[in-house]
Formats: structure tokens, sequence, C-alpha cells
């Protein structure tokens, strides 16, 4: 398959460890903002945007990154969406619910098609 663009909603569910577990959230959402991909924060769930290897390479990241935070078990849901020869953005299933002025879409690939 080619390394299309995909959506990947990700809900991050620290399950083990001390601390504030909203902070190891942040933690994950952090990550997904330093990666450059164009990504929506809603209330359960974070949704990205990117070509396929760098969405995956994201999910290694955020993982990594909890762990070294000092979570010791973390459960992450996916859903994932993908065509086989055809981009999938955002903007096709939200675009027409929202003001372009106060769009909560971020993200340094805002116009990826």
């Amino acid at each position: 398959m080619a390394d299309n663009i995909i959506n990947l909603a990700i809900q991050v569910l620290p399950l083990a460890g001390h601390g504030d577990k909203y902070a190891i959230i942040d933690k994950a959402i952090n990550c997904i903002q330093q990666s450059g991909l164009k990504y929506k924060v809603c209330p359960f769930e974070t949704v990205v945007e990117g070509r396929y290897s760098e969405v995956i390479a994201l999910v290694d990241k955020i993982q990594q990154t909890l762990f070294e935070a000092g979570t010791e078990e973390v459960l992450i849901n996916m859903k994932l969406q993908r065509r086989k020869d055809r981009d999938v953005f955002i903007d096709e299933k939200t675009g027409k619910y929202e003001d372009e002025s106060e769009s909560p879409i971020r993200g340094s690939r805002l116009n990826m098609k």
C-alpha cells in the first residue's frame, strides 16, 4: 500500500504509575503538537492526520515519552481510517461544521490537499 495520508484517532489512558493522569495525557498531546502533523484535540481523543508511516511513528514516540515520564503501563485506543489509493482528510468529515475563523484544527500542515 502507498504511504497515503490517513486519520488516526488516539486515546491515551495511563493505567499505572504515580502522579497526575492528566499530566501524562498532556505529555502525549505535547508529542502530537511537536510532530508537525495536523491534529484536532477532542474531549476523549485526539485526531491526527498525516502519512501512515509518520502517524505510526508518532504512536511509538508517544509510548516512549510516557514510559520515560514514569508511566509503567498505558492503554492506547486507536481508530484508523485509511484508503487504498487516496488520502483521507479531517476536513472531509468535520469541515462543514466548523467556522474557519475559530477552527480547532492545529498543526503546520493545514493545507495538505
